[in-house]
């Protein structure tokens, strides 16, 4: 049985901003985009914005109308990148299994502890309080014995929380948990369920197997057992990105040219923000079109030099004039950066693709 913990970090860029400029202390702050011209999208917003109702991936414009007295300022990817040097080199003092998911979370997998603890909530406590000494800043833990159960108790107690699920709790926990609760379960895929009568992992866990995977695909193996509270996937240090993106899914389907190059810029300025946080650059960009029917169109482009983050949006008008979509009401867009090759530049990446949707 492992001993698995889930670090997660308080509002990271935020947090940072304010340890750093006193002024930021106690306000609203949002880091990300500026909503100034086309506008951008909220990185992180500080506890006091979040209160306003902001959240990550809001439109920075959408942000200002909620707080309008709201502080704006662009992410410092330098700082934050130092940041998590330093919070990486606390996690190793405990492990050598620690599994970036970004630059403000990761998995540890202590069922083997360096320094011969033994206890995974110890451990737990022990780290919270070198990050809060070394550098300022709180972070959330979670520990149980799974991946999956883990990254869920992390956030349950936030700010500066700590929340541990044993064995014999994670069946029944996992049975009262919303759906929305569930990582890897969207706000579509919620609605989803939903429409379906599914609203906690207990409902989950009425249907079997393959009618799981006959309503939402690959993805119903999974939700089948994470509904139990199963999760096998191990800690991986050294896995690689293989893509990151960000798609957006729409309150209504669109139909006008200006209204899709509107979204196409914000998605590649959400997107091209996470490729820097990430320290990431590809040479295949791809373009998804999900249409009201729900057939979905992909357009790719592969260049022989890496694509720099202000070519995003120019490749994606381009593919989409190129997909034929004229005539048809359109859902969702999507831009995914792929082909990294050496296009690597910051460490601890992971493995599976990543993407945020927006408003799904």
């Amino acid at each position: 049985m492992r001993k698995i913990i889930h670090i997660d970090m308080d509002a990271f860029y935020a947090s940072v901003e304010q340890r750093d400029f006193p002024e930021y202390r106690g306000k609203p702050l949002v880091v990300g985009g500026l909503p100034e011209g086309r506008g951008g999208v909220v990185a992180t917003a500080s506890y006091e914005a979040r209160k306003f109702g902001i959240r990550s991936a809001m439109p920075s414009k959408r942000a200002l109308k909620l707080c309008p007295h709201a502080i704006f300022i662009r992410p410092r990817f330098d700082a934050y990148k130092e940041v998590s040097r330093q919070i990486r080199e606390i996690f190793r003092r405990y492990t050598d299994l620690v599994e970036p998911l970004s630059l403000d979370e990761a998995y540890l997998d202590v069922t083997e502890d360096k320094q011969g603890i033994g206890s995974a909530l110890e451990i737990a406590t022990l780290i919270k309080k070198a990050i809060r000494d070394e550098t300022g800043l709180t972070a959330s833990a979670g520990v149980s014995i799974n991946k999956f159960v883990a990254k869920i108790a992390s956030d349950l107690q936030k700010p500066d929380g700590l929340t541990f699920i044993g064995p014999s709790k994670i069946e029944r926990f996992m049975e009262t948990l919303p759906v929305e609760k569930f990582f890897g379960v969207g706000r579509v895929t919620a609605a989803r369920m939903k429409e379906l009568g599914i609203l906690t992992g207990a409902d989950l866990k009425k249907l079997s197997e393959a009618e799981l995977a006959k309503h939402f695909g690959k993805a119903g193996h999974f939700y089948y057992h994470i509904a139990r509270g199963i999760d096998t996937r191990s800690v991986e240090p050294n896995r690689e990105t293989k893509s990151v993106g960000a798609e957006d899914t729409f309150a209504q389907d669109l139909d006008t040219e200006d209204e899709l190059l509107a979204e196409l810029a914000k998605i590649a300025d959400t997107l091209s923000e996470r490729l820097e946080r990430h320290g990431l650059r590809g040479r295949t960009v791809t373009l998804k079109i999900k249409y009201s029917d729900f057939r979905i169109n992909t357009r790719r482009q592969s260049f022989q030099e890496f694509v720099e983050a202000t070519a995003l949006l120019d490749t994606a008008r381009e593919l989409l004039r190129q997909s034929g979509w004229e005539g048809k009401k359109i859902r969702l867009l999507g831009i995914t950066v792929s082909n990294f090759g050496d296009g690597r530049t910051a460490p601890g990446r992971r493995g599976s693709d990543e993407q945020l949707e927006l408003f799904s």
